[in-house]
């Protein structure tokens, strides 16, 4: 039967580098540096190397300028520019190409100096002509719409979003490579400077530096490496649209398709899931995607967080490295969920470690609630 390869593949390497702040480094010097560091974790050469998977804010042909610096000529090269996401993409492709015996070893990678150099998002993309005569903030005033009609039609509040920050706070405390450590409380999320109604500044995502690298290869190599292998069981994807006023719905987004196709890979339901790391750019993403994923009911989603479930202690840890809104945004923050994946699922995650978890669930977002992606690891094929 044809789909995707569960439990073939695996990822056996994983690397942030940069994080927070990182000047005279560009985003491809910050890039060589993850890629690098995530070999070593694996035990593995740059030589062996033969399929490479990118995609930089400044560089539309960031796979030629990736095999450039690394003084390859890989077999692959894929520069996907889905946003946030596109790297659950290049774990799909990976482990197809490899699977097949396209190549052997898959560098997934990612970086970004945005903070450094502009300290600001990069935009590489603008509004459609039929939105810009109401000259939206692009991306949050998409996301602010999307918050807006929740609200609207499940009475989902502002302090409800609010708790989505103040959870990923107290996992950040916990982790100390993320940016954001002091105390945040709801009332200062509530109270801080509105961007885009109903969004205010502490409901988006930090602006940072940052790199990250995953290493993946065929699962029986896989078993020779020097950290205990994180399997592919699951990735599936769906674009639904490109700008926010083409939406079908703005409170239902593509992860009920992906995650539902994901689940049906790997053989699990939500129940089963350990730990969740989700998209998180802004505060209404968490609780769009905890529902569309099925970790709650349409709708509920803000009583869901506002109960403490997705905080430390609560019954289902989301973020834990503390997302994009306090641990880093480097422009695209799809990949560092992943790495956090394969952290809490090798145990190294010290203080914020989630006890005994065997299954991880990734979800990235691309573009404005556009393209959706969800992975499913695991610690066994």
């Amino acid at each position: 039967m044809y789909g995707f390869p569960s439990g073939k593949t695996a990822i056996v390497g994983a690397a942030t580098f940069g994080v927070g702040k990182s000047p005279g480094f560009d985003s491809m010097d910050l890039t060589i540096r993850a890629s690098l560091l995530a070999l070593a974790d694996a035990g593995m050469e740059l030589k062996e190397v033969d399929a490479l998977f990118i995609a930089q804010p400044q560089d539309t042909l960031a796979g030629l300028s990736f095999a450039e610096a690394l003084g390859l000529q890989p077999k692959i090269t894929d520069c996907n520019r889905s946003g946030g996401s596109g790297f659950m993409l290049q774990l799909e492709h990976a482990a197809l190409a490899l699977h097949a015996g396209y190549c052997d070893v898959a560098l997934i990678a990612y970086g970004s100096n945005q903070a450094s150099a502009s300290g600001a998002l990069v935009q590489t993309s603008k509004n459609a002509f039929w939105d810009a005569q109401y000259k939206p903030l692009r991306p949050i005033s998409a996301y602010a719409l999307a918050a807006a009609r929740h609200m609207h039609q499940y009475g989902t509040t502002k302090r409800q979003l609010a708790e989505v920050a103040v959870a990923a706070r107290r996992w950040a405390q916990l982790n100390p490579e993320a940016v954001m450590r002091d105390p945040l409380s709801v009332d200062e999320v509530v109270s801080a400077r509105m961007i885009s109604d109903p969004l205010g500044l502490r409901d988006c995502c930090l602006v940072t530096d940052g790199a990250a690298a995953i290493v993946m290869t065929r699962a029986e190599r896989a078993r020779d490496t020097a950290k205990k292998p994180v399997y592919a069981l699951a990735s599936a994807s769906t674009v639904t649209h490109a700008d926010i006023s083409s939406m079908p719905d703005l409170t239902v987004t593509g992860a009920v398709e992906s995650g539902a196709r994901a689940y049906a890979q790997a053989g699990v339901k939500p129940a089963d899931i350990d730990v969740v790391q989700v998209y998180d750019a802004f505060t209404i993403n968490t609780i769009l995607f905890l529902e569309d994923l099925g970790f709650c009911a349409k709708g509920e989603g803000g009583r869901f967080v506002e109960s403490g479930a997705i905080a430390p202690g609560g019954s289902l840890p989301v973020n834990t490295s503390g997302g994009g809104l306090s641990y880093c945004h480097p422009g695209m923050f799809g990949l560092f969920t992943l790495v956090e994946s394969v952290r809490q699922l090798r145990g190294e995650c010290g203080e914020r470690q989630v006890a005994d978890a065997g299954l991880a669930l990734a979800h990235g977002n691309g573009g404005l609630l556009s393209s959706q992606a969800t992975v499913i690891l695991g610690i066994s094929p």
